[in-house]
C-alpha cells in the first residue's frame, strides 16, 4: 500500500531554507514509492485570525478546506517551520487555529474532561530550523515551541508517534552543514519517516 505523506511548509517565505528542506523530503518520499502532497502556506490564500475562538464559526476558505482533506487522507503528516521567538511563526499558528477545528481535530464530549482525539492512526514528524544552537534551545528554552507542537496541538488531535528534528545554527552554518541538512531530509523522506 502506497503511503500517503503531506508536507506542511509553515515559513511564509517561498525561497526560505524550509521549502529547500520540504521540496528534498519530498523528493526521497516519492523515490521509495510515497505519494507526496504538500501544504505551503506561504502560497495559501487564508485568513490567519480565528476571530471568533470556538464561539462562532467560521466559513473556511477553498485552501483550508483543501488543507483539511489532505490532512484526513495522509497517513503521514511532515511539519516544516523556523523557530521564531522559541515558537511557529504567526502564519503556522494561524493555519492550526483556523484548521484543526473542534469536529475535526477533536470533539469535547459533555461531562467529559479530556476531549476525543479524531486524528488517530496518523504519524508525524516535526523538522524546525533555528539561527540559535539547538543545544541552547533544548536547556534554555526547554523546546518550548515544538513541545508546544508535539504535545499541545499532534498528539492532542489523536496524532503519534511524533519524532522530532531539530537543525540549528542556521543563519551561520557553512553551505557544505546546510547541503547535510538537505541530505539529511532527503533520507528521512526516502524512510518515509
Amino acid at each position: 500500500m502506497t503511503k500517503k505523506i503531506a508536507i506542511i511548509i509553515g515559513h511564509p517565505n517561498a525561497e526560505s531554507f524550509c521549502h529547500s528542506l520540504a521540496a528534498n523530503y519530498a523528493k526521497g518520499a516519492e523515490r521509495s514509492g510515497a505519494q507526496v502532497t504538500i501544504l505551503d502556506l506561504a502560497e495559501m490564500q487564508f485568513d490567519p485570525i480565528l476571530h471568533n475562538g470556538y464561539h462562532k464559526r467560521t466559513e473556511l476558505e477553498e485552501d483550508l478546506l483543501h488543507a483539511q482533506r489532505v490532512l484526513l487522507d495522509a497517513d503521514h503528516t511532515v511539519w516544516i517551520y523556523p523557530i521564531w521567538w522559541a515558537t511557529m511563526p504567526a502564519v503556522l499558528k494561524g493555519f492550526l487555529d483556523r484548521v484543526l477545528l473542534p469536529g475535526f481535530a477533536f470533539k469535547y464530549t459533555k461531562g467529559k474532561a479530556v476531549p476525543e482525539k479524531l486524528l488517530l492512526g496518523r504519524s508525524a514528524r516535526i523538522i524546525a530550523t533555528m539561527d540559535a544552537p539547538v543545544l541552547y534551545y533544548r536547556v534554555v528554552l526547554r523546546n518550548s515551541g515544538i513541545y508546544a507542537m508535539k504535545k499541545g496541538v499532534l498528539e492532542f488531535s489523536g496524532i503519534r508517534p511524533v519524532a522530532t528534528t531539530r537543525l540549528g545554527s542556521i543563519g551561520s552554518s557553512t553551505p557544505d552543514k546546510l547541503q547535510g541538512m538537505l541530505e539529511l531530509a532527503e533520507r528521512l523522506g526516502q524512510q518515509q519517516k
